[in-house]
C-alpha cells in the first residue's frame, strides 16, 4: 500500500510490530488489561483552580495534564489582538468500567476577565453508552468575534457534569492549545450555499493490517483503502486521516463475529464510531447494536474541508473548516463481554475513501503548520506508511541525520570510523582522568 522506509536502530522493528493487529489470545485465558491512553509527549502538568484566582496559564502550542472531578476548573490565556483563533481542547479519560449516566460529560468555554462568555466559544460533549475518552473544545474567535478580539487575559473554564449515581472520582485530563493564524485579506466570511453531499462509495478490496493507537497522540495514520484491526470489549482504537482543503472523507466500520459464551446477547452501542477535527472537536458520531455476530456503521460523507464552513449552522459542517489530521475513534462496548470471550479480540474492518483533489488553501497571515494544521507531503507519506505521530517524528529525525551525513560527503564506513575513534579518545581521556 505504499513505500517502506528503512530506518536505523530498533525503530523499524517497533513499527513493523505496531502496524499489525495483535495476536488473539488463547480461548479461556484471563483478559489482559487494555492499553492505556498515551499522553502527548512533553505535556506539562498543571493544576486548574476552582476560580480565576491563581489560575495557571496555558500557552498555544503546548499540551497539559491535570485531573478533573465533577465541577469546574479554570485556566488562564494571554492572547494578542491578531485575529487568530485559539482552540482549547479538553480530553477526559474515565477509569475502565466507570459508571456514567445520560447527560454526563464536559463543557469547555472561554470568557473575559469580566466573567462574560465569548460568543460561540463553548464546546459541549456527552458520553454515549460507554465511558470512553471524551473531547470538547472551547474557542476564542479572534477574526469574527469583536467582543473577544482584543488582546489581554482570558479564562478557560472546563466543567465536568456528573449525575449523583455516576462515578465521582477524579479522571485524568489532557488539555491542548492550538492557534490558527488570522486570515489574509479577501478571505471568506459567509457559509457555503451548497456542497457535494450524499453517501460515499466505500472500497471493497482486501484489508491490510493497521493497529490503532490509544488516543489522539498515537493514532495510526490511514489513507484510502480497507484496513484490518481488532477490538476487545471496552476498548477504543484511534486512527488519523489527512484531509486537505476541498477534500471529503467517507468512512465505514464493521465488527465481525466474536466467540460467544451465550447463545443470545446484544449490546446497544456495541460498535461506536466518532470523527474528530484537527482541533479535537467532534465532527460526527454513529453507533449500532452488536449481537456478537456482525455489526456495521457508516458515517455520512463530510462536507469538503473549507474555511467558510465555520459560518454554517450545521455543526458537522462547521467542524470541517480546516485542513489537517482528522481523527477516528472506534469503540466496542463493555457490555459485549457479557456474552463473548473478553480475552479474544474481534476483527474490525475500516473502509475509507478520501474524495476530491486538494484545493488551494485560503490566505493566512502566517503558516498554519505551527498550530498543528494543514497537510503537507510528509503527512501524506505518513498515511501511506501507516505511521503514528511519534513514529513519523522518529522517521523524520533519522532522515535528517542521513541528509546531514550525505551533505557532509561521508560514506557510512567513514562515519562509523569517526564514531569509533571518538569512543576510543573518550576512553583514553577517562583513564587519564582516573589515574591523575
Amino acid at each position: 500500500m505504499g513505500r517502506v522506509r528503512t530506518t536505523m536502530g530498533a525503530a523499524a522493528l517497533a513499527l513493523a510490530v505496531a502496524g499489525a493487529p495483535g495476536v488473539a489470545r488463547a480461548s479461556g485465558t484471563a483478559p489482559e488489561p487494555l492499553p492505556t491512553y498515551r499522553v502527548a509527549d512533553g505535556a506539562k502538568q498543571v493544576e486548574g483552580k476552582p476560580s480565576t484566582a491563581d489560575a495557571p496559564e496555558l500557552v498555544a502550542g503546548n499540551a497539559y495534564t491535570d485531573k478533573l472531578g465533577p465541577g469546574e476548573r479554570v485556566y488562564r490565556l494571554v492572547l494578542k489582538q491578531d485575529q487568530s483563533n485559539v482552540y482549547v481542547s479538553a480530553v477526559v479519560r474515565p477509569r475502565p468500567g466507570a459508571k456514567i449516566s445520560y447527560g454526563d460529560g464536559i463543557d469547555v468555554g472561554v470568557m473575559t476577565t469580566a466573567g462574560r462568555s465569548c460568543p460561540a466559544s463553548n464546546g459541549h460533549a456527552t458520553f454515549g453508552y460507554d465511558a470512553a475518552p471524551l473531547s470538547a473544545v472551547g474557542v476564542r474567535w479572534g477574526a469574527e468575534d469583536t467582543d473577544c478580539a482584543p488582546g489581554g487575559v482570558y479564562y478557560v473554564k472546563v466543567t465536568r457534569t456528573s449525575a449523583k449515581g455516576s462515578d465521582q472520582s477524579e479522571w485524568p485530563l489532557e488539555l491542548r492549545v492550538q492557534r490558527e493564524p488570522g486570515r489574509g485579506p479577501g478571505g471568506p466570511t459567509a457559509a457555503p450555499s451548497t456542497w457535494p453531499s450524499g453517501a460515499a462509495t466505500l472500497p471493497g478490496n482486501q484489508a491490510v493490517g493497521r493497529s490503532g493507537g490509544t488516543g489522539f497522540n498515537d493514532a495510526r495514520a490511514l489513507g484510502p483503502g480497507v484496513w484490518r484491526d481488532e477490538l476487545r470489549p471496552g476498548q477504543t482504537r484511534w486512527y488519523r486521516v489527512p484531509l486537505d482543503w476541498g477534500q471529503q472523507l467517507g468512512l465505514g466500520a464493521e465488527l465481525a463475529a466474536a466467540r460467544l459464551t451465550k447463545q443470545y446477547g446484544s449490546a446497544s452501542g456495541g460498535l461506536a464510531v466518532s470523527l474528530y477535527s484537527p482541533y479535537r472537536g467532534l465532527v460526527s458520531y454513529e453507533d449500532a447494536s452488536y449481537d456478537g455476530k456482525q455489526a456495521g456503521v457508516t458515517l455520512g460523507k463530510t462536507a469538503p474541508v473549507a474555511y467558510e464552513n465555520r459560518f454554517a449552522s450545521d455543526k458537522e459542517v462547521q467542524r470541517a473548516s480546516i485542513a489537517g489530521w482528522y481523527y477516528v475513534a472506534v469503540t466496542m462496548g463493555e457490555k459485549v463481554a457479557e456474552f463473548t470471550e473478553d480475552a479474544t479480540p474481534v476483527p474490525l474492518t475500516l473502509r475509507l475513501d478520501v474524495i476530491g483533489t486538494p484545493a488551494k488553501a485560503p490566505a493566512y497571515k502566517e503558516n498554519l503548520a505551527a498550530g498543528g494544521f494543514g497537510v503537507d507531503a510528509q503527512d501524506r507519506e505518513a498515511a501511506e506508511q501507516g505511521l503514528t505521530a511519534p513514529e513519523a517524528a522518529d522517521a523524520a529525525g533519522n532522515a535528517s541525520v542521513m541528509r546531514v551525513v550525505a551533505g557532509a560527503g561521508f560514506g557510512t564506513g567513514t562515519v562509523l570510523l569517526l564514531v569509533l575513534g571518538g569512543w576510543i579518545l573518550l576512553g583514553r581521556r577517562g583513564r587519564a582522568a582516573t589515574s591523575a
